[in-house]
């Protein structure tokens, strides 16, 4: 088979191509570029010399991409493939940047890299090496998750990758039916000891490459790009506690940076876009058992139309929880057994059924 396979630069990716070569496969490197020469890219760069010293390289989006784009050619020419790079840049400012400060903006708190999973990386690349005219059957990434077919129910089935600490299906929620029909997990079998294993027993040049820990280098305000808008931080009776530059520079949960005297730590429990206040609380008032999801996206089951029991995760690293859906037409209740601390609204929560990814949506509101 003739696979394309998205390359970041480090030990994941880099191994699963390994592991397709070995197999018997005709390999194909291909890299996004997702740091551009214009609109916001060219104004970041120029301000460079105040970014640099804050970055703490590893992210997937900052100005010395070209490192990591160096790191993938010398690992495609180590195991022998041939390598691409795609220019993305427009497409993720589009896409991925513009939803991001819209959602900081209204006060919700975004995952980047699942709408850049669903509509650049598994979307806009295998199409860019289309259109160059590469050739191939599949298109592969470094993802520990797994993909199945399950003639019963005549659909793509997204699984848990098989070690629950680096599984990560839930940053997969919205891939479609027509790209999971078209991808390769190759690592989904895998735990990251065992892929670091095969990569130093192999020679790979990024056997011990740290992984990734954000999707940007330096500070969001940046991406942002907007003047400070002063306004009132409250407690849940609206007196005003403190003062704010603008409601992005907080996230629910939030207890440090707070900067007002308290007789308890005070957490942040709403970010009210209407009237440009910060609502704080006692740790007791981030708990909630309720939430309202939308711009939902089912994998393994169509539109559910009836209320049901499954389980649920609001954060990547959070084990799945117990829950009840009730759905209405565009957008779905969620009822969690046990109370839930800091949900976040803009955030995804994706439904599982045992490893199984049933589908995901948005958090749009708590209670």
């Amino acid at each position: 088979m003739r696979i394309l396979i998205g390359m970041s630069g480090g030990v994941d990716s880099s191994t699963a191509a390994l592991i397709l070569k070995e197999q018997g496969h005709e390999v194909i490197g291909a890299t996004m570029s997702i740091w551009g020469k214009k609109g916001i890219y060219k104004k970041l760069s120029e301000q460079s010399s105040n970014l640099l010293p804050k970055a703490k390289h590893g992210a997937c989006l900052g100005p010395d991409e070209k490192e990591d784009i160096e790191a993938a050619k010398k690992i495609c020419e180590e195991i022998g493939i041939p390598f691409y790079v795609f220019d993305c840049a427009e497409q993720y400012e589009k896409i991925v940047l513009s939803n991001f400060k819209k959602e900081y903006m209204a006060g919700r708190t975004p995952n980047p890299c699942i709408w850049c999973n669903a509509l650049i990386k598994f979307e806009a690349l295998p199409q860019l090496a289309k259109a160059n005219g590469i050739r191939f059957d599949k298109f592969a990434t470094g993802h520990y998750a797994k993909v199945e077919f399950d003639e019963k129910a005549n659909r793509y089935l997204l699984k848990k990758g098989k070690s629950p600490n680096k599984d990560q299906s839930y940053f997969l929620n919205r891939l479609t039916q027509k790209q999971l029909a078209n991808i390769l997990l190759p690592l989904g079998d895998y735990s990251k000891e065992e892929i670091r294993d095969i990569a130093s027993k192999n020679g790979l040049s990024v056997a011990s490459k740290a992984d990734s820990q954000d999707f940007y280098e330096g500070d969001y305000n940046e991406l942002l790009n907007v003047k400070p808008k002063k306004g009132n931080i409250v407690d849940t009776k609206g007196n005003i506690l403190g003062t704010h530059d603008g409601i992005w520079n907080y996230t629910i949960g939030q207890r440090k940076g707070l900067k007002i005297s308290s007789e308890a730590p005070l957490y942040v429990l709403e970010l009210d876009n209407e009237k440009n206040e910060v609502v704080v609380g006692f740790k007791n008032k981030t708990f909630k058992n309720e939430l309202i999801a939308s711009d939902l996206n089912w994998i393994a089951i169509t539109k559910p139309k009836e209320n049901f029991h499954c389980k649920a995760k609001i954060r990547s690293t959070q084990t799945p929880v117990a829950v009840e859906i009730r759905p209405n037409e565009d957008f779905l209740t969620v009822e969690f057994e046990d109370l839930q601390k800091s949900i976040a609204p803009g955030q995804a929560i994706v439904f599982y059924k045992e490893d199984i990814v049933l589908g995901g949506g948005v958090i749009r509101s708590c209670n």
